[in-house]
Formats: structure tokens, sequence, C-alpha cells
């Protein structure tokens, strides 16, 4: 299975974005799929607050565990994650026009207004899938420039 199948397979078991995008490459990093959805659990729907976009969150924990710095005084890893993270979020708003949830979706979920409009009118559905994909499709593209 690809990593976009399983993403949007994860997705729509009603997994959020997040642990959608990121569960789908867990396994290449060393975290078994249950690891995997617990860390990225409270990152959906832009940390419920609307903020970056929960996909585009999962893709960066990705980028991390490849390009992360864990070494005291590694500034070339820090170098190139911080790089690579640039990357994914240029590269993410010129696809979709933004990595902002609220802006994606054109409403406010920081409140119950808000998440109601997006639920009647689907937006979680219609467009949340799209971003998902999006975001695996990039880690993989960056992954692949290596």
């Amino acid at each position: 299975m690809s990593h976009v199948e399983k993403s949007l397979e994860l997705f729509e078991a009603k997994f959020n974005c997040a642990q959608s995008v990121f569960c789908s490459f867990s396994k290449e990093f060393g975290l078994d799929e249950k690891q995997a959805l617990k860390i990225a659990a409270c990152f959906g729907s832009g940390m419920r607050k609307g903020e970056v976009c929960g996909a585009c969150s999962g893709a960066l924990m990705v980028l991390g565990l490849k390009y992360g710095q864990s070494e005291l005084g590694d500034r070339d890893s820090k170098l190139k994650s911080d790089k690579k993270c640039t990357d994914f979020l240029e590269e993410f708003e010129r696809a979709n026009g933004s990595y902002i949830c609220n802006e994606l979706l054109g409403c406010d979920i920081r409140t119950e207004k808000g998440v109601n409009y997006a639920k009647e009118n689907n937006l979680f559905i219609e467009f949340c899938p799209k971003f998902v994909e999006s975001a695996t499709l990039i880690v993989e593209k960056i992954l692949k420039e290596e």
C-alpha cells in the first residue's frame, strides 16, 4: 500500500489529518502505528484551533524523524531540517493556497459556530482528504530528493 493510500485509509477511518499523514510513514522510522497515532493525536484540525493544517503537522513530524537534530551541537541537522520544513510549507501553500487550517476551510473552527459550519457544509469531508493527500505526496517528494 502506498503512503497516500495508507494516509487516506486512516483518514477515512476517522483518524485526524495529522495522524493519517504521520502514521503512513511511521514504520519506516521505527515507530509502530499505535505510537504514531498517539504522537499525532493532538495535532488534527490545526491543533483543534484552525492553526497550521494537521496534515502539514503530520508531514513535518515525518521530516523531523528523517532530518531533525538529535545531538547537541549538530548544527548541520538543524539547518537541514529547518530547510526541509520551509520547503514543505512553501510547496504545500503553493499547491493549496495556504497551510493554515482556517484559511484552507474558509471558516473559523476555533468557534462552535465555525465547526458547525464546516460540518454542515461537509468541509472536513470535501477538502481535508485533498490536504492529507497533498501533504503525503510532498513529503514523499522531499524524501526522494536525498
